[in-house]
């Protein structure tokens, strides 16, 4: 026992003020393995399907993160008084320093405080489809400084959260079940409006991303400088991938065109050249 008791006891670090033991190892393991234990069924307890559907999974995610980082802080200050180190002197101490560091990393802090807006807040939660800079992405994950989102591209973006809280996002998940889009075509003069309504329609019908209800609609929206203009506005569901089904319709559109003799015209400008009348009495062998 007493030997067990040298064992602990046993200075690793050893300074005038402070003294690290292999009993404040063992301590410092032992509060790890705790906080992560603790931290695994705090998130077995919160993604329980029963509370996803009723709380919804992003907003379970941003309760688990501010739960989480309490823990890791709590257990951070716990650590260091175990170990010996005074938290409130440390703090006291490196106010001077906290301060300047304070100007330094002030846009870090703005974006530590913009985090904790969004997870309490729940405006934006993962799994969203959000449009930023007229980039549209789906939330990944939401941090407390940086946040993810994956592009239509698979390309996985890296967002300051600062970003989110001072400017335009666009939340698409937000809007109801089906959101408007829009394509706009020009045909030739002379052609047969109400068949190039039926045409649009049909294309819009005939794609299965394309809502049945509400339905479809043909504008006839201006008289262009070489063609008529027309709009075809429809709903989907698909938002995430909305360009993709908006270049199948354009495909339809411009088969079903062809098919039923419906010319989408290239800019085009009339040129008329009048010639002036040049006097009788000249002659291009006269001299001057």
């Amino acid at each position: 026992m007493k030997r067990i008791q040298e064992i602990l006891e046993y200075k690793l670090v050893d300074l005038d003020n402070f003294s690290l033991t292999a009993y404040h190892i063992i301590l410092i393991v032992a509060l790890v393995f705790m906080v992560r234990t603790a931290l695994w069924a705090i998130k077995k307890f919160f993604y329980q399907e029963r509370l996803k559907q009723r709380v919804g999974e992003g907003r379970l995610h941003g309760f688990f993160q501010i739960v989480k980082y309490i823990i890791i802080v709590i257990a951070v200050v716990i650590g260091l008084e175990s170990i010996g180190v005074k938290v409130t002197f440390l703090l006291a101490g490196s106010a001077a320093l906290l301060v300047g560091l304070g100007f330094g990393l002030q846009q870090i802090f703005n974006d530590f405080i913009s985090g904790i807006i969004l997870l309490f807040d729940g405006t934006i939660k993962v799994g969203e489809v959000i449009e930023i800079e007229g980039i549209v992405g789906r939330v990944e994950s939401i941090g407390l400084r940086t946040s993810e989102i994956e592009t239509r591209d698979n390309i996985i973006m890296i967002i300051p959260n600062s970003f989110f809280t001072s400017q335009k996002v666009i939340n698409w998940s937000h809007n109801r079940q089906f959101t408007r889009f829009r394509i706009s075509i020009g045909v030739a003069y002379g052609s047969d409006t109400a068949l190039v309504k039926k045409v649009l329609l049909e294309c819009a019908d005939e794609h299965k991303y394309v809502a049945k209800k509400p339905d479809a609609s043909v504008r006839f929206i201006d008289f262009g400088d070489s063609a008529l203009m027309f709009e075809l506005l429809f709903y989907s569901e698909n938002m995430f991938r909305i360009e993709r089904v908006k270049s199948d319709v354009r495909f339809l559109v411009d088969m079903k065109f062809k098919e039923n003799g419906i010319h989408i015209p290239f800019p085009q400008r009339d040129l008329h050249i009048k010639a002036e009348q040049l006097p009788q009495s000249f002659s291009p062998d006269s001299k001057a």
